[in-house]
């Protein structure tokens, strides 16, 4: 047989049955920074809708950076949202210690608003 130039550039073989199948390998990446829920968004949308860009990052050993770089972006994104919305809208703890359902509408409104810009920005683009 002659050597391929998988071999020639020091790829090695394993034969399964009659076949030889190429030892091949994704490259390690050296980034442990944890992935939450924005990195898994983040992730889902890749692998369902751009399977090009997704298939780019895992074989190029920078998918999970790139998920932490958004999970970071997104999160910085959300707190900063959500204080900027809660001084405009001008709740405060006064109203959380006199009026807490009030409150708890008001920032749940505010943090559905701060996941659908995050969603809309970072993640689903």
């Amino acid at each position: 047989m002659t050597d391929t130039l998988f071999a020639q550039l020091g790829g090695t073989y394993t034969q399964t049955g009659d076949y030889l199948l190429p030892d091949l390998s994704l490259p390690a990446e050296k980034d442990n920074r944890p992935i939450g829920i924005w990195g898994q968004r983040r992730l889902r949308h890749l692998k369902q809708y751009h399977k090009a860009i997704y298939y780019n990052l895992l074989t190029s050993g920078k998918l999970h950076s790139h998920l932490a770089d958004v999970e970071e972006q997104a999160q910085d994104l959300f707190y900063r949202l959500v204080k900027e919305y809660a001084e405009k809208e001008g709740i405060t703890e006064q109203l959380k210690s006199t009026d807490q359902m009030k409150w708890v509408g008001k920032m749940s409104a505010i943090r559905n608003a701060a996941t659908e810009i995050i969603n809309r920005e970072l993640i689903y683009t």
